[in-house]
């Protein structure tokens, strides 16, 4: 291996790579389009591969400990072997499949706060990887998601904050090791009331949506009457006054619990 080789293959004088998004907007089961753009370094080199991932930031919570880990939940190949020449450009465009279940990141144009989901890049060159930066993606709500976040609003609760845990939520069509919660005050109209937890698992033809009042910590406690889950397919999304819907929920429970 010549001296030039030995350095590149260490990262010095090497290809480099850059991944540009032509819109960073995007909905579930949406399509991200751009290209990667792969500059050849000080000496040719052989491109093995080009890989694209989405990667999410995620909240591990152990018995004694909580921590966040990045976690890549969704993989695609959009280029094959070539040779790479010193100096050289080589352009890949992409059209990046975003899976239905990829979480909310973004409502009525403004980021949720605690969000981190974008566009991982790994170029394969001589037997080794080379990584690019995470570039963010703005992951805005279906119209079955944007119904239920309107509602949550035209009846008064205020957003708190946004997570994703690792974790499973039973009886829902949940394929990725982690689920979004979006976190609301109360409204002033429900006192007694602190909160409420609004979980969405989508896929093609459907959203789970699944609802907690007062979440004391663990998993949700499926069966009490705080908890609520319920399927809405996507054509279905005008058929029902979801403000109405969750007036009636909440008020359900909390005249039982003597909360108002």
């Amino acid at each position: 291996m010549g001296f030039k080789r030995m350095l590149a293959a260490f990262g010095a004088g090497g290809a480099s790579v850059e991944t540009v998004l032509n819109d960073p907007n995007v909905v579930p089961g949406g399509l991200v389009h751009g290209e990667v753009r792969i500059q050849g370094g000080k000496v040719d080199q052989r491109i093995e591969g080009l890989t694209l991932g989405l990667q999410a930031r995620v909240e591990v919570e152990t018995e004694d400990s909580e921590y966040k880990q990045d976690v890549e939940f969704h993989r695609q190949q959009i280029g094959g072997a070539f040779e790479l020449r010193e100096g050289a450009v080589h352009v890949v465009p992409f059209a990046l499949q975003v899976p239905f279940e990829t979480p909310v990141t973004a409502v009525s144009g403004q980021r949720l706060h605690g969000m981190s989901v974008g566009v991982t890049t790994e170029l394969a060159i001589d037997h080794a990887l080379d990584a690019g930066d995470l570039d963010p993606l703005e992951v805005h709500p279906l119209p079955v998601q944007q119904a239920l976040l309107d509602a949550f609003g035209r009846l008064g609760f205020r957003f708190k904050g946004a997570d994703l845990e690792r974790g499973h939520i039973r009886n829902t069509r949940q394929r990725l090791p982690f689920y979004q919660e979006i976190e609301f005050f109360a409204a002033p109209q429900y006192p007694g009331l602190n909160e409420v937890e609004l979980t969405f698992v989508a896929d093609e033809s459907a959203v789970d949506v699944v609802l907690e009042m007062d979440k004391k910590g663990g998993l949700f406690t499926e069966g009490s009457d705080s908890f609520r889950s319920f399927t809405v397919a996507h054509q279905a999304v005008g058929s029902t006054d979801w403000a109405d819907y969750l007036h009636q929920w909440v008020h359900s429970v909390g005249g039982q619990r003597g909360w108002f």
